[in-house]
């Protein structure tokens, strides 16, 4: 990827040297001559390292414009450039975070190395943030589901997380292709940047043109002014293109030079606008046969299924899946919510395991939310609030338990579900489990339940 550097220097001589420096080695190179444009340019493009003069015109000179600068954001890397005769300034711009200081008028293979070395540092300094944040999100993936299918959706996810590739999520309506784009988000060294989701499904080629790319004023009759468009927003962070296979044929061509070149013209504009954004789209269509009927180009197809990954419907994952979902989902509604059940009763749970979620998680969801604000003040989620296609769902094989499950994983989950049935009361899970509550107590400690 291209190394990116803000050049701040008030003189035009200088800004030119430097510029013609840096491009040269393959640099990308960002010119201000005020502070201004400086902050304005650093905000929009982020770059890898800001070479920054000490003297400034204006009343903030470089030294406090060093101080904005990394408060705005504790990792940039700047290298201040100062007098032979201004050590204590260039000590104090140390102090504030400076990576490096050096005199004027500078040697260029001293800038090099320095620039170098400072690239270097703040490559380490993301890498480390990385690894923090994604740590951070272990849980996330946990949260996944237990059964086979999602501890196999999750291993993909460790591992196309850290990828710089586009990602094509595949599976049916409400499957959660929504939430693997995030979680692949927040788990990549992108986390920092921008998300940003839109859907491609029912808009005009048009719309969805200035949408994405943005449009010039004049651009159309109603385009009053100039508009960034999503992919310039997203720049450095990551792009969700839900429903990709609804994408306009007339957007297809655009959206594969983006893929392929990193670069596109706004609708209505001449100037190519270059991005550093990561591509995850979804689709709930069979883009293959898509591409067979000529409704879909092929090119764009294996640009995007670079690393296909398809999420499985709800009734595939196993009723272990179904449990946990359902008491995760009641707990958060009765926290977003302030009211209805946190718990489910043991036929209730039955009823839901059985039924076969032709909507998947979204209906899940949706059915648990009208349940939640019509059963009152009751704590515990009934049979008989269950809407009558659910609660005539017959029961099946009444085991709860994935058979790839471990022992230990099949006590630790259950004893969080009766838990959960008994509202958190420990007393009462204990007599439901037939156990003591010193034994319930070193379970809850063993299996990190507390």
């Amino acid at each position: 990827m291209t190394s990116t550097i803000l050049l701040v220097d008030d003189d035009a001589e200088i800004v030119g040297m430097l510029s013609r420096f840096f491009e040269q080695r393959g640099w990308a190179v960002f010119r201000a001559m005020d502070v201004q444009v400086a902050v304005d340019l650093y905000e929009r493009e982020r770059p890898d390292l800001v070479l920054l003069d000490l003297h400034l015109p204006g009343s903030i000179g470089g030294l406090r414009l060093l101080e904005v600068l990394r408060t705005r954001d504790p990792d940039a890397s700047i290298i201040m450039l100062t007098g032979h005769a201004e050590l204590p300034n260039a000590v104090e711009a140390m102090r504030l975070g400076a990576e490096n200081f050096l005199p004027k008028p500078v040697e260029l293979d001293h800038l090099a190395a320095a620039a170098e070395r400072a690239l270097e540092n703040v490559r380490l300094r993301r890498r480390n943030r990385f690894l923090s944040e994604r740590s951070g999100h272990a849980a996330d993936l946990t949260s996944l589901g237990g059964s086979s299918a999602m501890r196999d959706i999750a291993r993909q996810i460790e591992v196309l997380a850290g990828s710089e590739t586009s990602v094509l999520l595949l599976g049916e309506t409400g499957t959660g292709k929504g939430y693997v784009a995030n979680l692949l988000h927040r788990l990549s060294p992108r986390a920092h940047a921008p998300f940003i989701e839109i859907n491609c499904a029912g808009l005009s080629a048009t719309f969805l043109d200035s949408e994405l790319f943005g449009h010039e004023k004049g651009a159309f009759t109603d385009a009053r002014e100039q508009k960034r468009g999503l992919f310039e927003i997203a720049h450095t962070g990551t792009i969700f293109l839900d429903e990709i296979g609804d994408l306009s044929p007339e957007l297809q061509p655009k959206l594969l030079k983006v893929l392929e070149g990193h670069r596109f013209r706004r609708l209505g504009g001449t100037r190519e606008i270059e991005v550093d954004v990561r591509v995850i789209a979804a689709t709930n269509r069979d883009l293959e046969t898509e591409v067979r009927t000529g409704r879909f180009r092929e090119d764009l197809f294996y640009r995007l299924a670079v690393l296909p990954m398809r999420l499985p419907a709800l009734r595939d994952r196993g009723r272990e899946d179904i449990a946990d979902l359902a008491m995760r989902i009641l707990l958060d509604l009765h926290a977003r919510l302030g009211r209805g059940p946190t718990a489910l009763s043991p036929d209730a749970m039955q009823r839901l395991v059985c039924y076969a979620w032709p909507g998947n998680i979204r209906e899940l969801r949706n059915v648990l939310e009208r349940v939640a604000l019509l059963a009152g003040d009751a704590r515990e989620l009934l049979a008989s609030h269950l809407p009558p296609e659910i609660a005539r769902a017959e029961p099946g094989d009444s085991t709860l338990i994935d058979a790839e499950l471990t022992l230990d994983e099949v006590e630790r989950r259950h004893i969080g579900r009766v838990l959960a049935y008994q509202g958190g009361n420990r007393s009462r899970a204990a007599r439901s489990l037939g156990i003591s509550r010193a034994t319930l107590y070193e379970k809850l400690h063993r299996y990190g339940l507390g």
